[in-house]
């Protein structure tokens, strides 16, 4: 079974700090991994749009989480594609895949000395357990097969690539260390090296 769009729908959406936009939401039926991934078209479509990858991250895009940077660039991704034209695909990936309970497990291994990585380990799982081909999926369907990528993985652009999707440029997002994330930065530039410049430490 290929992949096609499910159904799409206009929600207008608000953020914490005020920003508003309208988002076209579509829904997708026979993407490799059977989960409810969710495409936010924003702004006048342009050839090549701009495109984010967005793990789901409900303590982050929710609550508000200061672990992770996740919840700014969730909305530092809506405005500026809004601002360009593009999609957010937003991918029910919590935890870099290895789901919300074991999410937390990890935060308590992480409290008691471990980086983020060494964490996923010792409960048994990959540094990164994200499969981006219902993703590639997605942006087919949605004939967007050259794309600018809103990103600082440098695993997304590789994946894409793999299945066939274009990347005509990497977008590197803004960085938001702060004290209570830091650690979770650096460990991102170390072991799997994300495109963040952190602050120098004062």
């Amino acid at each position: 079974m290929s992949a096609a769009i499910r159904t799409s729908v206009i929600v207008p959406l608000r953020f914490p700090d005020g920003f508003s936009a309208t988002a076209q939401v579509t829904t997708f039926t026979g993407l490799a991994d059977g989960k409810e991934h969710l495409a936010l078209a924003f702004g006048p479509m342009t050839e090549t749009p701009l495109v984010r990858l967005h793990s789901e991250c409900l303590t982050g895009d929710v609550f508000g989480s200061q672990r992770c940077d996740c919840g700014p660039q969730l909305r530092e991704a809506a405005e500026r594609i809004s601002q360009t034209g593009g999609y957010l695909l937003y991918l029910r990936q919590e935890g870099r895949g290895i789901g919300l309970y074991q999410k937390l497990d990890a935060y308590a291994l992480q409290d008691a000395g471990l980086d983020t990585y060494a964490a996923n380990r010792a409960l048994g799982h990959l540094d990164d357990e994200r499969d981006y081909t219902a993703a590639a999926q997605m942006l087919t369907v949605l004939g967007a097969t050259s794309v600018d990528l809103l990103t600082n993985n440098p695993d997304k652009p590789h994946q894409l690539r793999t299945h066939g999707i274009t990347i005509r440029e990497v977008i590197p997002t803004h960085v938001y260390a702060s004290a209570a994330n830091v650690r979770y930065l650096e460990a991102k530039v170390e072991h799997t090296r994300h495109t963040i410049t952190l602050p120098l430490a004062g």
